[in-house]
């Protein structure tokens, strides 16, 4: 597994992994993302080609905000989402989420800075 920045190619595989994850997303931001060097992807393959990759997981930031963040339901808990993170926090000085109280733990684990949101129950902003 790597991650690489995507391409115009995996915006659909990108899609598919963040609508399985039952975010919402619009096609519209990961594609600028895209275009902005700003969608990451973690794939398998052989490092050679990108038509040999098969997306595992998507990470879409908008500046330093991350927008979207989903693994592939049967590759979670193989430690893709962190490689992620990692890889957009070697592409920006600081990175903003705001996430469910499920994945808080995921966060924390990263070293992210976590408050409550001041308007929203059961939501949280994370800084690192």
């Amino acid at each position: 597994m790597r991650v690489r920045e995507a391409t115009e190619a995996d915006l659909p595989a990108v899609m598919n992994v963040l609508d399985g994850a039952a975010l919402e997303i619009d096609v519209a931001t990961v594609r600028g993302g895209i275009e902005r060097d700003g969608t990451l992807v973690a794939v398998s393959g052989d490092g050679e080609t990108t038509t040999s990759d098969r997306v595992l997981g998507a990470l879409v930031l908008d500046g330093d905000r991350v927008a979207a963040v989903a693994v592939r339901r049967r590759r979670r808990g193989q430690g893709i989402g962190t490689r992620l993170v990692e890889a957009a926090l070697d592409r920006r000085d600081r990175l903003i989420a705001e996430f469910d109280t499920d994945v808080r733990p995921f966060y924390e684990r990263l070293g992210f800075d976590v408050e409550p949101l001041d308007n929203e129950a059961d939501r949280f902003r994370g800084t690192r």
